[in-house]
């Protein structure tokens, strides 16, 4: 009888299973897909950024520790006692995150800031806000990271490349950095009313040697992004020091977006090495390599873009511009969409639909306004 119904209940178990882990199973299905086409062999190896990966493991486990000892409820409640309305708090958190961005990369913002964003509207009720403030971050977290080497990865492995000098780097970024500032500051007045905000007056008393261990924790996650120290040691120390003092946050860590990326690696990588693909991009990038540098990032993102794209032009200006704004639109045009995605419907799992679609609204503004705005830019200058 058990058996029969474990039989029963697991296509439901699996049916559910997708529908929380949507882009996962859509990531997995384009990278099994094209393994048709490329067979596995051992360049596979070589689509994986294990440093990302790593990054990301580290940053999310630190995270949900840092959750366990209320930590973010604490900032939260900072936040809402020093800005006191909606409008101006869903302003700093946008701000923060972009950035953020800047100096600790996109990816990594998110993963700090978007659990700040999430406890600052539970407390005061504006879950409403919810969906608006998490895209606006995200688009903060890739627009932002475009001004400096190393605010996006795309921008690390063009900047080394070519051999991008920083002044000449900046000079390329700053007009869509400054146009993407006063858009972001736009929609946050005109979507977000002045509603005061109150938080419960409760006292909370962080215990000081986790929150001392768990932000050294954090510090050193974020070094290994700025390659001060090899990858490897943070994989090596925070899972142990975690397995020791809070085993309940290596359980929370979101693996199915782990997940996400290895199969979204293996998806890109194998699109770049079929023919008829570099071939087609290699003509495109002939008449435009901004359009078609933005067009490439919605379909296979704006890291493998700009991999990829980088070996048919040398117009790396322009080449740039086109894989950092093109990092909004779509939601697998850059990896930290994933990321919000999953933060979103991990806090609500019914709301998927409606996410998709007010995601897609606002990005693909920003996109259209960045992209002609360059376009013009470029012709005149």
């Amino acid at each position: 009888m058990d058996v029969e119904n474990t039989k029963k209940s697991f296509p439901k178990i699996l049916i559910q299973f997708i529908k929380k882990n949507v882009v996962m199973t859509v990531a997995l299905l384009a990278a099994v897909i094209t393994s048709v086409f490329v067979p596995v062999d051992k360049e596979y190896l070589g689509y994986f950024d294990f440093k990302t990966l790593t990054c990301l493991f580290c940053v999310l486990a630190v995270v949900c520790a840092l959750k366990n000892i209320r930590f973010f409820y604490l900032l939260a409640k900072k936040v809402v006692q020093l800005f006191k309305n909606a409008r101006m708090s869903i302003l700093a958190l946008v701000y923060i995150t972009f950035i953020g961005s800047m100096l600790i990369a996109n990816d990594m913002a998110l993963l700090t800031f978007l659990p700040l964003g999430y406890f600052v509207l539970t407390t005061t009720g504006k879950e409403k806000y919810m969906a608006f403030t998490f895209i606006m971050q995200n688009i903060a977290a890739n627009l932002g990271g475009m001004l400096t080497p190393f605010g996006n990865p795309q921008n690390l492995y063009l900047y080394s490349k070519f051999n991008i000098p920083n002044l000449e780097f900046m000079q390329i970024m700053a007009p869509p950095f400054i146009l993407s500032v006063i858009l972001i500051t736009i929609c946050c007045c005109i979507f977000v009313k002045p509603e005061p905000l109150e938080v419960e007056n409760e006292k909370i008393s962080l215990p000081a040697w986790k929150t001392v261990l768990y932000l050294i924790l954090f510090v050193l996650s974020i070094v290994i992004v700025f390659r001060v120290i090899p990858y490897q040691i943070g994989l090596a120390v925070i899972p142990v020091v975690l397995l020791i003092v809070d085993r309940k946050a290596l359980k929370m860590v979101d693996y199915p977006l782990l997940l996400t990326f290895v199969f979204f690696f293996i998806f890109a990588g194998n699109m770049a090495r079929i023919d008829i693909v570099r071939e087609f991009f290699s003509m495109l990038l002939e008449k435009s390599t901004l359009l078609f540098s933005v067009m490439s990032c919605q379909v296979i993102s704006n890291v493998p873009s700009a991999i990829l794209l980088s070996q048919f032009t040398e117009n790396y200006r322009d080449l740039l511009v086109g894989v950092n704004i093109g990092g909004v639109g779509t939601l697998i045009s850059s990896l930290a969409s994933l990321i919000t995605f999953s933060e979103y419907t991990k806090h609500n799992p019914g709301k998927t639909g409606y996410y998709v679609k007010k995601f897609s609204i606002f990005n693909f503004a920003f996109l259209i306004i960045l992209t002609g705005f360059m376009y013009v830019f470029n012709m005149i200058f």
